[in-house]
């Protein structure tokens, strides 16, 4: 070993960990050089940073420091092998900017002024500072004049301990996920369609079914170990594996596709009803299935389309242009080709106005039973003809080609022996009618009897690491509580509370602000106080410019919560430095819903601190006087008389009552043998727990030396007890230690692959009928009423949907920003996303040498006859310019994403190349979540 340098080292190590993962026989002497090598090396298991898709790694840490990654070989999910990315898990924490003690806006006499610049500052003075403001716009405005911006990426005890603050310490439901801007819209399609959110499908499918078919989801680049997956599968079976990719923009999941469907933007709907129809044509629904376990059903049309109310965007001093795309918020007339796909209700007529009367509250949520001869007539315009003719998206291709492409589409659906599994992602979900494309994939699915089977139904795949395992199991959203509990219910509130040990009617029942709106609540002063953790909302947010003005100009306090000094970091009055993943304990949940814990294996830099940490020792400067006396305006009232009751003092603090509770201590001491290295026995640190040897002071000042119990197992405990019989049961803490993770629900120590179906499932098993093959037993919005396309009819009735699911026709409808009726020169589409070599907004992956150098700033890739028409080349740049902003960026027309004509796309990584600037913050009116997709832009040469 003393004559092998560096290189040769790491190629030797690298050689060895693909043999180890390839199952292949490693030579002796490469083996022992190897094992020379790491002397000194403790590895242990752990979970990708990164996407949803979940990917087990391995840690090597040396001196406190981590020294080395690489894939699991026993991770079921990526099976020893990572992405570009995932090798690079341990690089984004050692960045040369990375922040490192707490940054407040302080004048030369120090004191905070809002245009001062960032002046480092101890914990105490950054909480002092917090808690100031905090309670400044709390007592001013009531418990929804504050906000924290939660995370997919919070893991589960974080999110855990971030919503109990909120939602049973503050009394408020103003916590939203940065999940609301990617699954949110999936979200609603499993309530809506199942009464129960999540997927019923695993991975295992990729490698059990005949056809994969994507819709909106570049599974290359944006879940590449699960498309390594399907291409083996594919390569295995090259004659019967089909693969489909249906995009708005051929990219590299085309690149092994069998057929690439080019769609126009949000015509995704007219050809998921072209399917249905066509199944109903053919005859081809599976009747058995249909009968025993679906009903059909439909809902409001003129739900509008999420963004502002228009009398209020004006009062705020919007832009006659922005007003242009708003004012359809309140009405549209509807399109020749919205006539045709709104035909069969027998409501609205080409020309008409349509009124957007169901766009508030509850009202695009409405929807009710049925029977199948309506179903049938609502779908009967979506023929051939008239599907090509909207949908075709690439104008360079002939209509008889594109329609070839849909009847083999619908007819891999149809072949009756032919498995399929539908993926997507953000093209579904980032959608101003997302929440339908979700609902109408199960309808294909269903009328088939192709769900919940191996190999068969309707698959969301997630982006985030945790948006399924904290953002939507936990319940970090404005609306929801852990195990799908809902803030709205009287029964869940009082659940939660019992389980929490607070008075009943300590949590606030009025839904709080979900992502979007806590920014337009903030630039109507209604929030004065925002929280953002992990994550970094003034780059992720469309219509950014509005945001970043009111950060900086308006009478508010945001504390950033981050690693590296991204924009939002930027816009802050204070910034506390935050531990990152490997330098704290923690869980993910991924998109097959496979839970998978960690170990802290390294100590935070500087005085950098775990979420957790933050949150409980900020949760030190609240009393119980303070939080749960009555708030009038709120109509929230005094829950002190219980508190006593229940053994509190008034004087209590909420650390005392929600995460210092003697029962902790008690049963969760530290250290534990849990925290013993499986390898070498030694004892994994736990900041919290025990401080890690650094001199950091708490909030009051004195040393901090650990909360002298596991904190992180005590949250664990208590947040599985909401799961358990409710169909999503979870492990206890120390099983998660030992395995590479397990997919809920996990009863009696086992794990369940295929949910709804009893050969696989405990629950479907507990509620289905004798002899019935499924049961859908989700329990939300299971009574509905019974109508006709139009609307309920009220002397039909309700029905009871026990085990059943829904059906669901929804309409296609043009989106607001259609170049194709745009005549003020916004005639392109923009699309926005990721790239596979980085990761949101860059902040962490921007700092990574390797990843820098692979793709140094966002592009603008361009067909190249509109960048002839334009009068542009590669690497010209060009100003892409909407209603509401403008971005410079370089021109490309020749890489991997290859748009049709009149459709560009930029990804939004790059802070320099600030495309939310351009992006219309229009949402699902349902699901809250920003269609990203689709905007109309002008573009010009610089």
């Amino acid at each position: 070993m003393s004559k092998m340098d560096r290189r040769d080292f790491l190629k030797t190590t690298a050689a060895v960990a693909a043999a180890s993962a390839a199952g292949l026989s490693i030579p002796s002497e490469l083996k022992a050089a190897s094992q020379n090598g790491e002397a000194g090396w403790q590895w242990d298991k752990a979970v990708c940073r990164f996407c949803g898709t979940g990917c087990g790694i391995m840690v090597a840490t040396k001196d406190d420091k981590i020294v080395a990654v690489k894939g699991d070989p026993e991770a079921p999910v990526n099976r020893g092998i990572n992405c570009i990315k995932g090798y690079f898990n341990a690089k984004i924490m050692y960045g040369a900017d990375r922040l490192t003690e707490p940054l407040l806006r302080l004048d030369d006499n120090g004191n905070f002024s809002k245009n001062a610049p960032f002046r480092p500052v101890t914990w105490k003075r950054a909480f002092d500072e917090m808690e100031k403001q905090f309670k400044k716009a709390y007592n001013e405005l009531g418990p929804t004049g504050v906000a924290i911006f939660g995370s997919g990426q919070y893991t589960i005890q974080e999110g855990y301990v971030a919503s109990k603050l909120v939602k049973a310490g503050w009394r408020s439901n103003n916590i939203d996920p940065n999940a609301r801007h990617c699954m949110a819209s999936a979200v609603v399609g499993f309530y809506q369609t199942f009464g129960i959110d999540e997927p019923a499908g695993c991975y295992d499918d990729i490698e059990i079914t005949d056809t994969v078919i994507t819709w909106g989801a570049n599974m290359a680049e944006m879940h590449p170990i699960l498309w390594a997956r399907v291409s083996d599968a594919k390569l295995n079976n090259p004659d019967k594996y089909t693969i489909v990719n249906l995009s708005t923009y051929s990219n590299r999941t085309s690149n092994i596709a069998d057929m690439e469907i080019i769609f126009r933007p949000n015509t995704d709907l007219a050809i998921m009803n072209y399917i249905g129809r066509e199944i109903v044509k053919r005859n081809a629904i599976n009747w058995d299935f249909v009968n025993k376990h679906t009903i059909f059903t439909t809902g409001t049309v003129d739900t509008g389309y999420g963004m502002r109310n228009p009398a209020k965007a004006k009062k705020l001093g919007y832009s006659d242009k922005e007003m242009q795309t708003i004012k359809k918020e309140d009405a549209k007339l509807v399109t020749k080709e919205e006539g045709v796909a709104l035909s069969g209700i027998g409501k609205w007529k080409a020309g008409d106005e349509m009124k957007m009367t169901h766009n508030k509250g509850h009202a695009p949520f409405f929807h009710w039973q049925i029977t199948f001869e309506d179903f049938k007539k609502a779908i009967e315009p979506y023929d051939l003809d008239y599907v090509v003719s909207v949908a075709k998206g690439d104008p360079d291709e002939s209509d008889e080609e594109f329609a070839k492409k849909l009847q083999k589409l619908a007819d891999l659906y149809i072949e009756n022996n032919r498995k399929v599994v539908s993926f997507w992602t953000m093209g579904f979900n980032q959608h101003v009618r997302g929440s339908w494309i979700n609902e109408i994939v199960y309808m294909v699915h269903m009328l088939l009897g192709k769900q919940s089977l191996p190999g068969s139904g309707a698959f969301s795949l997630t982006g985030q690491p945790s948006a399924c395992g904290t953002a939507r199991e936990v319940g970090t959203f404005a609306h929801r509580l852990p195990a799908d509990l809902l803030v709205a219910n009287p029964k869940h509130r009082k659940i939660t509370e019992k389980l929490w040990k607070i008075p009943h009617g300590t949590i606030n029942p009025k839904v709080g602000s979900h992502f979007v709106k806590i920014m337009r609540d903030m630039e109507e002063g209604k929030i004065k106080f925002a929280w953002a953790q992990v994550n970094n909302p003034w780059q992720n947010t469309a219509n950014a410019n509005h945001w970043i003005k009111m950060a900086r100009t308006m009478d508010n306090f945001i504390v950033v919560s981050e690693v590296y000094p991204g924009v939002s970091a930027r816009v802050a009055d204070l910034i506390l430095p935050v531990a990152m993943i490997y330098e704290k304990w923690g869980a993910y949940g991924n998109a097959e819903r496979r839970t998978q814990h960690w170990r802290q294996q390294v100590t935070p830099p500087g005085h950098a601190m775990p979420d957790i940490w933050t949150m409980t020792e900020f949760s030190k400067r609240f009393k119980l006087k303070e939080v749960w006396k009555a708030w009038p305006k709120q109509k929230l009232p005094s829950v002190l008389e219980e508190a006593k009751k229940m053994g509190y003092s008034e004087d209590d603090t909420l650390f005392d009552v929600l995460f210092n509770r003697e029962e902790y201590r008690k049963q969760f001491p530290w250290p534990d043998p849990i925290a013993k290295n499986p390898n070498t026995g030694k004892m994994h640190k736990n900041t919290e727990a025990a401080g890690d040897g650094r001199e950091i002071m708490g909030e009051d000042g004195n040393p901090f030396n650990g909360y002298g119990f596991f904190i992180q197992k005590a949250m664990w405990e208590e947040y599985r007890k909401f799961g358990i019989g409710h169909g999503h049961d979870l492990a206890d803490f120390d099983t998660y230690q030992k395995v590479r993770g397990l997919r809920w629900p996990v009863v009696n120590g086992k794990e369940t692959k295929w949910r709804f179906n009893v050969e696989y499932d405990p629950y479907a098993r507990k509620h289905a009928k004798p002899g019935e093959k499924f049961a859908f037993y989700g329990p939300l919005l299971k009574k509905i009423k019974i109508g006709d396309l139009k609307a309920p009819i009220a002397s039909k009735g309700k029905v009871n949907l026990a085990n059943k699911a829904k059906i669901f026709f929804r309409p296609f409808m043009v989106h607001p920003e259609d170049p194709k009726y745009d005549k003020d020169g916004y005639n392109f589409w923009l699309c926005t996303g990721r790239v596979l070599e980085h990761w949101h907004s860059g902040t962490m992956t921007m700092r990574v040498p390797e990843l820098y150098r692979a793709m140094p700033e966002a592009l603008c890739y361009m067909n190249p006859k509109d960048a002839k028409n334009l009068g542009v080349k590669d690497g010209d740049l060009v100003v892409v310019e909407s209603r509401r902003g403008k971005v410079k960026v370089r021109v490309e027309t020749r890489g991997r994403n290859k748009p049709p004509r009149g459709l560009v796309y930029v990804p939004w990584f790059d802070e320099k190349v600030l495309i939310n600037k351009v992006c219309l913050d229009a949402t699902c009116p349902m699901s809250k979540e920003t269609d990203y997709k689709k905007a109309a832009v002008k573009i010009y040469k610089v």
